[in-house]
């Protein structure tokens, strides 16, 4: 079994910037892609970025490329999130997630991971 603990969320005003870090624990963890996705109150669950967890290629949402940065620290088994120029429509619970280990195209699918951390709020103020 693995768990994920995701951290760093908070309050913050639009322009502001927060890193977010996902750590997992438990048996031996080798996703094939570690995730984050955000659930802002009424809406469905989405996608917002994730990163090959051996090799690093990253992946993004349109509405947040540019101004987000998905990283990892392989060693640690630790993911981040670093959220640059923030706005208010960011706002949401923000939860990581770890996938199966083989490979599939669909990063961007809640049906693609099997572990969920329990999520970190990120509340920007305009």
């Amino acid at each position: 079994q693995v768990q994920l603990v995701e951290s760093g969320g908070g309050l913050v005003q639009a322009g502001d910037s927060l890193r977010l870090s996902c750590a997992a624990s438990g048996r031996t963890f080798s996703p094939y892609y570690v995730g984050w996705f955000r659930q802002a109150p009424g809406k469905e669950r989405e996608f917002v970025s994730a990163i090959a967890w051996r090799g690093g290629t990253s992946y993004y949402a349109d509405s947040v490329k540019g101004r987000f940065t998905v990283s990892r620290d392989y060693a640690k088994n630790t993911a981040f999130l670093q959220m640059n120029s923030l706005k208010p429509e960011d706002t949401a619970l923000y939860h990581c997630a770890a996938s199966r280990s083989y490979f599939t195209s669909t990063y961007y699918s809640t049906t693609t991971y099997n572990y969920w951390g329990q999520g970190t709020q990120v509340t920007v103020s305009s």
